[in-house]
């Protein structure tokens, strides 16, 4: 991952969004030193969340939440976690408290950081510098969700990948980019943000904006992101109902200037969970429901896609 990436990863593992995503497109690792310099063409923007979804979360193979204690895992059926393919037996992972340590088998073959391991704990992605095993095509780390520990399992030589057709977007469309008014928060309000597992999150929200679409005045919360370099918005509309992911879709702006921040919705685009069922993604609070269609940006394929 680059440092930009890294950078907005960061800034998006607030508590209310670890959704986990590894990286962000790179269309949102813009930095004050870029400013000056024209919007990233809509094709490279797009050409970033492809190799996003490809790199990071169409590969993903499983998510496994653990029990207290030993958690045995392989391909095999009698396993506690059961994964689609590797050695049968290929080891435990043992969960106490929210500490996870993992024993290998010897003839699992698994390594970590290039060394071949059989005991070892395992940072989760929270503490960022996750411990990451691989085992034959197999990658695998430990995810922190509210109370939940889990595992989530990536598979190189997914077929997810090789199937994926690319995102489908709504013709652009220049009445969908509004120049919008920045109102930072007192750095006390927060928003609850629910997840697709169910929990909801108080996450604290820089910021509003308020713009206006098609003449119709409109506000969206802030639900993360630094207003030097880039806001973050989990939205849904009525396009939800129909052509758009049901869950809400996710937008990036490049930084505020004087007050002022660009929402271009023809950058709309579905979360990780519109691809996948092991991705644990925001969905718009209540604040950020829209009254009026936005027919700009990414659609979702209700008979291809994944839907919770």
């Amino acid at each position: 991952m680059t440092l930009k990436a890294r950078t907005i990863a960061a800034l998006l593992l607030l508590p209310g969004l670890l959704w986990a995503r590894d990286a962000k497109p790179a269309a949102s690792s813009k930095t004050n030193t870029q400013r000056s310099q024209p919007v990233q063409s809509f094709d490279k923007w797009k050409a970033g969340l492809v190799d996003d979804l490809k790199q990071n979360w169409l590969p993903l193979a499983g998510l496994f939440w653990l029990k207290p204690g030993d958690n045995s895992f392989g391909s095999a059926a009698d396993n506690a976690i059961v994964f689609p393919k590797g050695p049968a037996h290929a080891g435990v992972f043992t969960l106490q408290g929210q500490g996870v340590t993992v024993k290998l088998a010897a003839d699992a073959h698994a390594t970590i950081a290039g060394k071949a391991v059989t005991v070892s704990p395992l940072q989760p992605d929270t503490s960022g510098n996750r411990t990451v095993v691989e085992m034959g095509n197999l990658r695998f780390h430990v995810i922190k969700r509210g109370e939940r520990v889990g595992i989530r399992l990536k598979d190189l030589d997914s077929d997810a990948v090789k199937n994926y057709r690319g995102p489908v977007f709504y013709p652009a469309n220049a009445a969908y980019r509004v120049t919008a008014t920045w109102i930072p928060a007192d750095g006390k309000k927060t928003v609850d943000v629910p997840n697709i597992l169910g929990d909801v999150t108080h996450t604290p929200v820089p910021g509003t904006v308020e713009f206006t679409v098609k003449g119709q005045k409109m506000q969206l919360t802030s639900l993360g992101g630094d207003p030097a370099k880039s806001l973050f918005f989990v939205f849904n509309d009525p396009t939800a109902k129909t052509d758009t992911y049901p869950g809400g879709r996710f937008l990036d702006t490049d930084p505020v200037v004087n007050g002022k921040v660009v929402l271009d919705f023809n950058r709309a685009y579905n979360p990780p969970c519109a691809v996948t069922p092991y991705a644990t993604c925001p969905l718009a609070p209540k604040q950020n429901r829209l009254d009026v269609a936005i027919p700009a940006g990414e659609k979702y394929d209700r008979a291809h896609g994944h839907h919770h």
